[in-house]
């Protein structure tokens, strides 16, 4: 079982979700959640990750407006958080959280971002701006678009200092398959290694269990996918 500890973020304080191995750590990873808060499939995501030999930890980022757990069903009552979140905001959640890690000897080439949904626009910025030992974008939009005051993520992807791995659906409307072809090859670009695997049967959200959108054979494969990616860059 997981637990919440609380952490200084500017005048306020985060919680943050922690799952610990059963070991000593190979690594840390940091769960960015989807637009419904830290809810139980964030919370399950990082039990997944304790299982696998990592210390993962998932920042409650809506913390400034109430904290909620939101349904998957009502796109009208998430808007209202998605639209609070703020740039600066959002880097100083993550940088909190690595300090945290740090404090536990696990530095940032040890630790990995991985975000789903809006979490996985985040972990693509925090690929850009930290080094870190890996980071993982699971069907993160915003690739031309600015999300939370952040740049489209197709005009930083040259300044990408972690290796990064993108999952996406085909039948996700909301990120086109254009956009994630660009994005593939604007990252080939970048220094560190990247890979971007397109599902054709797969739409936003096809890895959350929790969701009408699951879709279990993409799910699975970009789990595993996610899993080696980590354990070639995490040491």
């Amino acid at each position: 079982m997981g637990h919440d500890v609380s952490l200084q973020v500017g005048a306020g304080t985060m919680g943050l979700y922690i799952a610990e191995p059963g070991t000593d750590a190979r690594g840390a990873v940091i769960v960015l959640q989807e637009a419904f808060g830290v809810n139980a499939h964030i919370r399950d995501i990082c039990g997944r990750f304790a299982d696998h030999g990592y210390l993962a930890v998932a920042p409650h980022l809506f913390h400034r407006s109430g904290d909620p757990e939101l349904g998957y069903d009502d796109m009208q009552e998430v808007m209202p958080f998605i639209m609070q979140l703020q740039a600066d905001e959002v880097e100083a959640d993550v940088n909190a959280t690595l300090d945290h890690l740090a404090t536990l000897g696990l530095p940032a080439e040890r630790v990995a971002a991985v975000g789903f949904c809006m979490g996985g626009s985040i972990s693509f910025v925090a690929a850009c701006f930290w080094r870190l030992g890996a980071a993982v974008t699971f069907y993160g939009g915003g690739i031309a678009q600015s999300r939370f005051g952040f740049p489209p993520l197709f005009d930083i992807a040259p300044t990408l200092q972690t290796p990064w791995l993108g999952l996406f659906g085909d039948l996700d409307a909301s990120i086109p398959t254009n956009e994630v072809d660009g994005l593939a090859t604007a990252v080939a670009q970048a220094s560190p290694e990247t890979d971007v695997v397109r599902y054709p049967e797969a739409n936003h959200g096809f890895h959350c269990d929790a969701r009408s959108s699951y879709h279990e054979a993409s799910a699975k494969d970009a789990w595993q996918r996610t899993l080696t990616f980590l354990d070639q860059h995490i040491t």
